[in-house]
């Protein structure tokens, strides 16, 4: 059994934090039928749309963010693709969109239309600013939202630019994982009152959320923390990265005394240990921190510290992270097969249950794929689907 096993989930989102989040809940069984717009630029070959290119299937197979769904077209500007919407949604337990806010009003497939047919629907709607507030309607992107919630402002060197930190924080932590807590949270609550809820994610909110240490500091202190200048963004010599004789980068993060007197005596400087905190021996600490690691080459540095109990770890390329033992161990990456392309790698499952494990039971579907299978299980007949297709509902 599979722990989310029997949740039906309508996934209208379109970019990475909405497909991240039906990803999580999809690798732990819950049924995720994407809902895409029919496009002249398809995705797949279904339903009269063009055959996709080998490499067009090659990056569709390795999509991560689409595995353990079902795709199917549905114009939801038409009136008849609403109706399909309905049905479905009479039998959803969750709805995700990630549009504006008031699309989906204008669509006709907003939480309230949609409570009026299923009132135990979850509704999550998951967007950069949340449903009101002086930003409601300001588009954005991950590198918005982790300026404006602060993380970008202390991500980076100390008097240089901050530093962009991908699209990890603002899209998948602060948006797609909230997301999935927001839900799964929802849907517990369901089991106690019978009822659904609508659940709005910010991801700006998410974003502050993650800094609520660094905030609790700043209410306590006044302090303002700047990049490159706090205990935990690389003020500090004992907890962060230099460079190796190879030219890579290996990562120390010895906060607590005893990992940092472990740290002086492997680096030859027993002398060090009283001065942990002391602002006047920090630029010759580094100093000598920077020298020394110059020394010997990444890994030559990893094998000899992490037999000392000292917190390291090397600075990895992603050509070097699914190589690592400790990751092929943990099985996070995992191969599936490929109808046509064999064997291809995925990233693995992160939740580890030991009960009920999650499973990519499938690879992404291609545009449209399962749009007349999910109609037929609706119960509509092969000419009504006939007439979807040729008025531009699917």
């Amino acid at each position: 059994m599979l722990p989310l096993e029997g949740i039906k989930i309508l996934d209208m989102s379109r970019l990475a934090p909405g497909p991240y989040c039906t990803m999580i809940l999809g690798d732990l069984g819950a049924d995720v039928l994407k809902i895409e717009q029919p496009t002249a630029i398809a995705r797949g070959g279904i339903g009269g749309f063009p055959p996709p290119s080998p490499e067009a299937q090659r990056r569709n197979a390795y999509n991560a963010h689409d595995r353990n769904k079902r795709s199917m077209t549905l114009n939801l500007r038409t009136e008849e693709g609403q109706q399909v919407f309905y049905r479905l949604a009479q039998d959803a337990d969750v709805v995700l969109e990630g549009f504006r806010p008031g699309v989906v009003k204008r669509l006709g497939v907003d939480y309230e239309t949609i409570r009026g047919i299923n009132p135990r629907i979850v509704y999550c709607s998951l967007s950069g600013y949340g449903q009101d507030g002086p930003y409601e309607g300001l588009v954005g992107h991950d590198i918005n939202y982790i300026g404006i919630g602060g993380a970008l402002g202390i991500t980076g060197e100390a008097g240089r630019r901050p530093a962009i930190p991908m699209n990890i924080i603002g899209d998948f932590a602060a948006g797609g994982m909230h997301a999935a807590i927001g839900i799964l949270t929802a849907l517990m609550v369901r089991q106690k009152t019978g009822r659904g809820q609508y659940v709005d994610i910010s991801m700006t909110d998410g974003v502050v959320s993650l800094l609520a240490a660094v905030a609790s500091g700043y209410f306590s202190t006044g302090i303002v923390p700047r990049a490159g200048e706090t205990l935990l963004n690389g003020g500090v010599p004992f907890y962060n990265v230099y460079e190796t004789k190879d030219g890579k980068y290996i990562s120390i993060g010895c906060l607590e005394p005893h990992f940092y007197e472990n740290l002086c005596r492997a680096l030859g400087r027993e002398d060090f240990v009283p001065h942990q905190n002391s602002p006047q021996k920090r630029e010759e600490i580094f100093a000598h921190f920077r020298q020394t690691f110059l020394t010997k080459t990444r890994d030559e540095w990893f094998e000899l510290l992490k037999q000392t109990d000292i917190c390291v770890g090397p600075v990895y390329g992603m050509d070097e992270v699914f190589s690592d033992p400790q990751v092929l161990q943990r099985k996070m990456v995992v191969e599936v097969e490929h109808p046509s392309l064999g064997k291809v790698k995925q990233v693995g499952i992160s939740v580890k249950l030991s009960e009920t494990p999650g499973a990519i039971r499938s690879l992404a579907p291609t545009l449209g794929q399962h749009t007349e299978e999910v109609l037929l299980g609706l119960g509509y007949a092969k000419d009504k689907i006939e007439e979807l297709r040729a008025g531009g509902a699917i």
